[in-house]
């Protein structure tokens, strides 16, 4: 856009509620001000927004800024169970975050290793160890030399011994209390062609990492090339001081005046009575464990029908995604056969300016209750997704973990809780390094793993 006027519409300039919500956290940073994702669907234009930050309190919210780091900081809360998942099964690829890369041209192996550590360097979750401290677990962070080994490249023998090793690098489990959670392999096809391959564990990172990640490993090895160490500004923050962060930030759950606790308190509300299982039909009987075995299947729908959803969520004061969610509502009603569906959807907890550039686990999950009757239209429902979407958006901080807690749900290794159907938009490219006098190719990876019964 040339430019961007104070009457023009957020929504119709491509605005979506996931950009809503990283612009009421830079309203709340910049201004003060408590408006929430709500004000911004109701209030479209930066004038008519202006007034409602006008009339809104004082949001009371800690500055995201570096802390004390004397002492190991405890674990995210959303780390808290990345941990007890990984040390119930170390040996578990479920929460991998795996890339490889096809590199054609003459690779500097040498300046690759040291480019990544440069980069393990500069991210300290990186580089972090989750050892048990006085019963809890707390972020040991260590130097970027012992956490990033030497990088040798190694032969393989074909396009299938090449297949079959990275199935094996990139599928074998961390130990976070004594392991870094970023693993780098690196195999030579020949001469001139190499693939890099990157395992890290989610309990360091998130899907949208992978961007800065990619940013700072194409940085750093350009300056390796050129014989010098990167020129980068220091971060403002270390997912560390995240952590620190987010503790103050939510409060005690025993403050009934806490964000922890009115949160809480929504969300025992709106998810009381649910069903806890999703029955979709399957072709086998559901196992008592989860295998987490998955794959993929694709389509793809018209431009026509595309112009018509946005048309439609135009109309109705929705997004993209809340019409999607809705239709995805009525399949798994019907398929379901129930009156009352929880859809998983994912947040990405990324709104304070300070974590643009960090790598680190930021990502909430949702549990979405919509209600959906037979007799109902398409537009009730709709209607419904809206309204409980803005609501799930605006309790957004605290972390499905705790909900899942504070519900007090029968425990199951049988199917996930709360909901089994996950449903994200993943509309951003996946990050790919530039390596100057290299040529890079993301290798599709397909889909061998999934956590939940459709996502």
């Amino acid at each position: 856009m040339p430019a961007v006027g104070v009457d023009d519409d957020f929504f119709a300039l491509g605005g979506n509620s996931l950009i809503a919500a990283k612009v009421v956290a830079r309203i709340h940073q910049a201004l003060g001000a408590a408006v929430g994702v709500r004000d911004v669907f109701e209030a479209r234009t930066v004038r008519s927004l202006a007034t409602r930050v006008g009339r809104a309190d004082a949001t009371g919210r800690p500055p995201l800024v570096a802390t004390d780091r004397s002492t190991p900081a405890p674990v995210s809360l959303a780390q808290t169970r990345m941990w007890f998942l990984d040390q119930f099964d170390t040996t578990s690829p479920a929460y991998n975050i795996a890339a490889a890369f096809r590199l054609h041209g003459s690779l500097d192996v040498a300046a690759l290793h040291a480019a990544l550590t440069d980069v393990v360097d500069r991210h300290e979750a990186l580089r972090t160890v989750f050892p048990m401290r006085e019963n809890t677990p707390v972020q040991s962070v260590i130097p970027a030399v012992d956490a990033m080994p030497a990088l040798h490249a190694v032969a393989v023998a074909g396009e299938r011994d090449l297949r079959d090793r990275l199935a094996g690098a990139l599928s074998a489990g961390f130990e976070v209390t004594t392991e870094v959670p970023l693993r780098a392999h690196l195999f030579e096809v020949g001469p001139r062609e190499h693939v890099l391959a990157l395992v890290v564990h989610h309990i360091a990172a998130d899907a949208l990492s992978l961007a800065p990640l990619a940013r700072d490993v194409t940085a750093a090895y350009t300056a390796r090339v050129s014989g010098h160490a990167p020129d980068w500004v220091p971060l403002p923050v270390q997912y560390a001081d995240y952590s620190n962060w987010q503790r103050a930030l939510l409060g005690s759950e025993d403050d009934p005046g806490s964000m922890m606790s009115r949160q809480l308190g929504y969300w025992r509300s709106a998810l009381a009575d649910a069903p806890v299982v999703t029955d979709l039909p399957m072709d086998r009987a559901r196992p008592e464990h989860r295998s987490l075995a998955g794959a993929r299947e694709s389509f793809e729908i018209g431009d026509r029908l595309h112009r018509a959803v946005v048309a439609l969520a135009r109309e109705h004061d929705a997004t993209v995604f809340m019409v999607a969610h809705a239709a995805l509502a009525v399949l798994v009603s019907r398929l379901g056969s129930t009156n009352d569906v929880v859809i998983g959807s994912a947040v990405a907890g990324r709104g304070e300016a300070a974590l643009d550039d960090v790598v680190g686990m930021f990502v909430n999950t949702l549990a979405l209750r919509t209600p959906v009757h037979g007799a109902d239209s398409f537009a009730t429902v709709l209607t419904a997704v809206r309204d409980r979407d803005l609501e799930a958006f605006a309790h957004a901080e605290v972390p499905f973990e705790r909900v899942v807690e504070a519900l007090d749900l029968p425990r199951t290794t049988a199917h996930a809780p709360l909901f089994q159907v996950l449903f994200e938009f993943q509309d951003v490219k996946r990050p790919t390094p530039s390596l100057p006098e290299v040529g890079v190719e993301e290798i599709d990876l397909g889909v061998s793993v999934s956590t939940f019964d459709c996502s």
